[in-house]
């Protein structure tokens, strides 16, 4: 089999729509993880306000969050490389209520 062929095998058509491509604002995320998964909840909280929101929730697998956490870690260093460290400022800890608790 020929390169050309071969590369174009590993190609991967990817379609983002208008509403997809406007992206959500995330100031917070919350991340759980059992055996077989992880659940990234992206929130959006505004200052003083009492209730945020999850905007969206991300599901993945134990190696795709490895995966992602490796490409997230190349690309902030690299974004520090070309625009200077990114400065962390220190958050004030914030109790989280998920709603109501389940019985049984």
């Amino acid at each position: 089999m020929s390169d050309n062929k071969k590369q174009n095998q590993k190609q991967i058509n990817i379609e983002l729509d208008e509403k997809t491509a406007e992206g959500t604002y995330s100031n917070l995320a919350i991340i759980n993880h059992s055996v077989s998964e992880f659940v990234v909840d992206f929130i959006s909280m505004m200052p003083g306000a009492p209730k945020a929101k999850v905007k969206s929730r991300i599901v993945l697998t134990p190696q795709h969050a490895k995966k992602f956490l490796k490409a997230l870690n190349d690309n902030v260093q690299r974004f520090e490389k070309a625009h200077g460290p990114i400065k962390d400022y220190e958050q004030p800890s914030i109790p989280l209520n998920f709603g109501p608790t389940g019985e049984a």
